[in-house]
Order: structure tokens, then C-alpha cells, then sequence
């Protein structure tokens, strides 16, 4: 990390481009077009995360609404988001063929190059409580639209002490138009901290290394987004004071490799949704969370465990679901359902998976996480991926797609593949029932990842 920060504090970085927040009170990425766009509608659908982020930020208290559509969404898609959301406009970063299709009336070309705007400060008054329009990810089919407030979605942030003092400068894995990249953007706007957006097309060593550069203190990323830079080799071209994980399950694993390639830094795992907020952070180096904080009342977060899965009530919670014939999103508790199954052990609750990823063996119940957090527990694995395999008599098997470490990385010679298999099935003999185990480990370069930095998963 370079000493002190190369970085000024309140800049967004992406790839050959550095913004000044501060350069948006007197100039404007929407070239002189937003009083247009006030009161309305508006889809942000750039293909640039930093104009998306820009955007926000000059939208903010002015539109009526902003949608933000991640970069991976179908275009099938659009037509049920627009009528859902009753969008009126949308700004892109491209060129708009004269058929579109959208119907939308007002059409908006931005770029991150910024233009003087004579009237920006009057432009910017604040007209509109804004609301902020997120769309859900790891669904099957059209996702859901899920209405936020700024307030909502800075409630964590709010409610946090700011961090300690010095240039703060965030990096994150994730793009900003999903719930967790959105909340490490806010993060970085509100405490005066700058930030390194990733880019698509970007390897992880050219990413690491302008992030490097740049004095990166705080970074964050899904357990998914950890194990690729912890087998891409080029971990420790950083030097954060924070290391973050969420997203997804944190198994012992992954926060275990995590504080070794990164000795004396802060490692912390948070759960949050789009829906329900974000809930809480665990910085004890354990997987799972302290059943203490399940069932205070009258704190910031209150959660409590209802049928088996983790509900969240808080200001961090969104208001509702847009559309039609969509659920409501609290229950008559005013809790917000996760959907996300856990177990108590030992007074901490574990994660076991999504309540809609079970495996039915038998008649029997498998989350695949729970045996991926056995696999992963084996020193030659970084990461893998249960799913199913039909069988005409249970109905379906468990079986296993397995990432190994090299010997390079171990700084150890490796075993063979096939030893490695047998080892994680006697692993997974020992811990678990015998309905969970794997009936085979295939060995595999490497897992799919989805644009959101999740495992792909079957029907997910």
C-alpha cells in the first residue's frame, strides 16, 4: 500500500478515470439536462458503474425515483421494470437507437466526462424526497423491484462511529447497483472516503494493483470474490486495514486463509439483504454469529429466528416490493423474512443455506452449504460447490465440484486428486449424516460466478 495514500480523500476511481465528488457542485455528467429530469421516473441503465454511481449522486433529491439496473440484466427484462417502477426517463452512457422500445419519453447520455454547469447549484435544490429502486439478485425469472429511502439504506452507516481517523480509501469487488456495492458507495460518499470501483473486463492482478496504488484501507467482496484473489497468487499486492466478506455463507475456511494472508488486519463478516438491510457484522474471526444478539428488543437491528430462518426488523429494512401480485415483503410482526435457515450450536447461530436451495434426499433435508463449509474446511480446498444428481431411488444424491489449492500456494507438495476426493468424503463422513455426504467429488479448475459475485447455483 502506498504510505499515507496516493488517493485524495472524496475521489471515485474506475479505469483511466478519476472524479473529485466535490467537482459535481459546479459540473455535471448530465450535460445541462437535469431540471428534465426532475420529479421523474428515472431507469439508470449505464454500462459504466462510475456514471451509475455519478448519476445517484446528482439524482439524489431530485428525481422522484432512480432505479438502478445492475449491468447483467436481461433485456427481456426491461419491459416489466419500466411498468413496474412507472419510469418516465432513463440515463445511459451510450448512443440510443431511434427504435428503442422502451417508451420511455426522455432519454439521457451521460459519460464520467464532467461538464461546467452555470446553474448547477440552482439545478440542485432539493426538491424530492428520492426514493431508490434496487432490484434483487440469485432469482430465476424477472427479479423483484425493492423500494429503498437514502435514509434506508444508510441506516448501518448511521448507526456505525466513524472509522478511525486518516484518509479512508474503499475498494470493493462488487458493482454498485447491487445492494452490497451500493452500500460500500454510500459508505465511502458519506465518511468522506474515496473509492476504487472494479471493472468488469478487469483481471484481478491489474485490479489489486491499481487498488494498490491508491492506498486501498478498506476493501470488501463476497466469500466467492475472496477465494479467487486468495488463489489468483497476487493476494498480498494489497495492504488493507479492513477486510469485509458478505454476500454469501462465510465458513470458517475462507475467514481462516483470509487472516492469514492478511496477519493483523481486521476481518469481518456481515449479513444483509436487499430486502431486509443490513442485519449485523461479526469481527471475531468465527463463522456464524453469538446467538446474544438474536431477540433484543429496541435495538437499531432486532432479529429473531422464527421456523428455522432469521428475521430482521430495522430501519434498514425496505419499505415494499413494486409490481403486481408481489407478496408483501414484512410480515404482520413488521419483520423481514431472509429466507436464510440457521442452526444453533455451541450459543453462536450457523448459516445452513437458503431455505429454496434444500436437496431432497429421501425425504431428508440438505443445505448444500452446510457440506460445502465441511469441504472447504480441508486445507487442500479453496472452494466447491454442492448440488444434486438425480437417483431413481432417493430421488437425489449430494455431490461435489472441488477447487483445490496448488502446492505453490500450500508451500507444500499436494496430494493426488484422487487421494484429496477420499479425504474429503471421510471428512465429510465424520461430520456429517450419512444422507449429507457426497457421493462424488469431481476435481474442477474452477466455479462459475454470477456478475453479482455469488456461486451460480442450480435453479438459483
Amino acid at each position: 500500500m502506498t504510505a499515507g495514500g496516493s488517493l485524495p480523500a472524496g475521489c471515485f476511481h474506475s479505469v483511466g478515470t478519476v472524479i473529485k465528488l466535490a467537482e459535481l457542485a459546479r459540473a455535471s455528467i448530465l450535460h445541462g439536462r437535469l431540471e428534465e429530469l426532475r420529479g421523474r421516473t428515472v431507469l439508470i441503465a449505464t454500462k459504466d458503474q462510475l456514471t451509475a454511481a455519478l448519476a445517484l449522486i446528482e439524482l439524489d433529491g431530485l428525481a422522484r425515483r432512480v432505479i438502478l439496473c445492475p449491468p447483467d440484466l436481461a433485456a427481456a427484462h426491461f419491459p416489466a421494470v419500466i411498468r413496474s417502477a412507472q419510469a418516465d426517463a432513463w440515463v445511459r452512457d451510450e448512443a440510443v437507437p431511434e427504435e428503442n422500445g422502451t417508451g420511455l419519453e426522455l432519454c439521457v447520455t451521460a459519460s464520467p466526462v464532467l461538464s461546467a454547469s452555470a446553474h448547477g447549484e440552482q439545478l440542485r435544490r432539493f426538491s424530492h424526497e428520492t426514493e431508490w429502486i434496487l432490484l434483487t439478485s440469485g432469482t430465476t425469472g424477472a427479479p423483484k423491484l425493492v423500494l429503498h429511502t437514502l435514509a434506508s439504506l444508510t441506516n448501518a452507516i448511521r448507526a456505525q462511529p466513524t472509522v478511525a481517523s486518516g484518509v479512508l480509501v474503499w475498494s470493493t469487488f462488487y458493482d454498485i447497483r447491487r445492494y452490497g456495492g451500493l452500500q460500500i458507495f454510500l459508505r465511502a460518499a458519506l465518511q468522506g472516503g474515496s473509492l476504487i470501483l472494479s471493472h468488469p473486463n478487469e483481471s484481478i492482478t491489474d485490479f489489486l494493483a491499481r487498488a494498490a496504488a491508491a492506498g486501498i484501507t478498506h476493501i470488501s467482496g463476497t466469500p466467492s470474490h475472496w477465494r479467487r484473489t486468495l488463489m489468483s497468487g497476487v493476494a498480498t499486492t494489497i495492504s488493507p486495514r479492513y477486510v469485509r466478506l458478505s454476500g454469501e455463507i462465510a465458513d470458517q475456511g475462507v475467514l481462516d486463509s483470509l487472516r492469514a494472508a492478511y496477519p493483523g488486519v481486521g476481518v469481518a463478516h456481515a449479513f444483509a439483504s436487499t430486502e431486509a438491510g443490513v442485519a449485523f457484522e461479526v469481527g471475531d474471526g468465527l463463522a456464524g454469529f453469538p446467538a446474544a444478539v438474536v431477540g433484543t428488543s429496541g435495538s437499531i437491528v432486532e432479529l429473531k429466528i422464527e421456523d428455522g430462518t432469521l428475521r430482521i426488523r430495522s430501519g434498514g429494512n425496505a419499505a415494499r416490493y413494486l409490481g403486481e401480485e408481489v407478496a408483501p415483503l414484512r410480515g404482520e410482526d413488521g419483520f423481514v423474512d431472509t429466507g436464510d435457515r440457521v442452526e444453533l450450536r455451541d450459543g453462536r447461530y450457523h448459516f445452513m443455506g437458503r431455505a429454496g436451495g434444500v436437496i431432497n434426499v429421501g425425504g431428508l433435508k440438505v443445505y448444500p452449504e452446510e457440506v460445502e463449509a465441511v469441504i472447504n474446511s480441508n486445507p487442500w480446498v479453496r472452494m466447491s460447490l454442492v448440488k444434486a444428481r438425480r437417483n431413481p431411488i432417493t430421488g437425489a444424491v449430494v455431490t461435489a465440484e472441488v477447487v483445490l489449492i496448488d502446492g505453490k500456494e500450500a508451500g507444500a507438495e499436494r496430494p493426488s486428486e484422487e487421494v484429496v476426493s477420499r479425504e474429503i468424503i471421510e471428512e465429510c463422513r465424520r461430520a456429517l449424516p450419512a444422507h449429507k455426504v457426497p457421493v462424488m467429488v469431481r476435481i474442477v479448475p474452477a466455479l462459475e460466478m454470477s456478475a453479482s459475485g455469488k456461486l451460480v447455483r442450480p435453479n438459483a
